[in-house]
């Protein structure tokens, strides 16, 4: 049995707080062989899809005990399952190789869909959500961005494509850095950018729930450091035990079937107060995170999911 994982090369990870060796670890443990490419190595010919990737191996239980074999050619048609994990921006060599795999139909269960992701991005979805978001502006206009900021006194300003806390701002008019933090996003990209309300309860942090199949799981808070905005462990954000509310279990029921409809398998919501603030569906996190303070296993719950839904669709093509 193959399964295949589009990922950043191993070696990059942070094997102490990376959500996809654990994932591939209880692969091995369930007895596939596993390899992990990129989105660059990806190709199709009229033989079908493949990709140069590396068989990857662990010695033990140990998340950095891995070993990586040469580089070769896999057939990706060949795959039980196959894991998109990619952590974003949304680049031209991630969208293709999307489209790509797209190309590999119903016999390779793929989490999560191509399609899903490609109309899905992280900032975006929630915006089909507009009853349990913030007050939200996607835009790279100034004079909507001034009449936005004299609704609103305090607002957060991000890239609309960007991840892990990476150049999120606090705006405001008195701040003596307003237009030079306006003209920074103009000049970085082309893109458009979001802007939200400002959202108080931010001091307390945001909550990560992971939702799998539709249901969710486990929940973590991310507490942001002193002075900071910010709640990502990747900008030094600290985690606490936390459980799931009325309120988070509403924001999951209500964004249930817009996930389940784009095969959405594997997501995770942060949740700020009583408002969604994102939906990713890349290459969620906190999977260990969740593990370590409430005692279970996230990532023998999601193989288990995935398994029972693959011999599910199979059923359904088989009838």
């Amino acid at each position: 049995m193959l399964a295949s994982f589009q990922i950043d090369h191993p070696k990059t990870l942070n094997y102490r707080t990376d959500s996809s060796l654990p994932i591939i670890l209880e692969s091995q443990n369930r007895g596939f062989k596993n390899y992990v490419f990129q989105p660059h190595n990806v190709f199709m010919n009229e033989k079908g899809v493949f990709a140069y990737a590396n068989q990857i191996k662990f010695k033990s239980q140990v998340l950095n005990s891995f070993t990586l074999e040469d580089e070769k050619v896999l057939k990706l048609n060949n795959c039980s399952f196959l894991f998109i994990r990619q952590d974003p921006p949304f680049d031209m060599a991630y969208i293709t190789s999307l489209h790509l795999l797209e190309l590999l139909g119903k016999k390779v269960r793929i989490v999560n869909d191509p399609i899903g992701i490609r109309n899905a991005p992280e900032k975006i979805l929630m915006l089909k959500f507009p009853k349990i978001i913030p007050p939200t502006l996607i835009t790279r206009s100034i004079n909507e961005i001034e009449k936005f900021s004299k609704e609103y006194d305090s607002l957060i300003i991000k890239p609309l494509y960007g991840n892990g806390g990476e150049s999120v701002f606090l705006l405001t008019k008195k701040d003596k850095n307003y237009n030079q933090i306006i003209e920074n996003f103009l000049n970085k990209s082309s893109e458009p950018f979001i802007i939200q309300k400002f959202i108080p309860q931010v001091k307390n942090g945001d909550k990560r729930v992971l939702i799998v199949n539709g249901k969710p799981i486990a929940a973590v808070q991310r507490i942001p450091k002193k002075n900071d905005i910010r709640s990502n462990i990747h900008v030094g954000g600290k985690v606490i035990k936390t459980k799931l509310t009325k309120t988070d279990l509403k924001i999951c029921e209500t964004i249930r079937d817009q996930l389940i409809e784009n095969n959405l398998f594997f997501v995770g919501i942060d949740i700020i107060g009583n408002y969604l603030t994102e939906i990713n569906v890349t290459s969620p996190t906190c999977i260990r995170e969740i593990d370590a303070l409430n005692k279970v296993n996230i990532s023998y719950i999601y193989w288990e999911e995935a398994i029972q839904l693959k011999n599910h669709r199979a059923d359904i093509f088989a009838s």
